[in-house]
């Protein structure tokens, strides 16, 4: 995931001073695709380990 960001941002900044080329357009925009897929995954698993209850929370103290 590291790797990933790291290459999202190599080519923002690339972006914003000289510009992509086509090859590197298509690119980012996959890498783009695939970061939201993981950080999507990743949120769906929290999600679904979460449970839900009626009970009152218990005093910890």
């Amino acid at each position: 995931m590291d790797k990933l960001i790291s290459r999202i941002n190599e080519l923002s900044r690339k972006n914003k001073t000289v510009g992509l080329t086509e090859t590197e357009l298509a690119e980012r925009d996959q890498l783009r695709r695939q970061y939201l897929e993981v950080f999507k995954g990743n949120f769906r698993r929290q999600l679904d380990h979460i449970e839900w209850t009626d009970e009152k929370p218990k005093n910890l103290h």
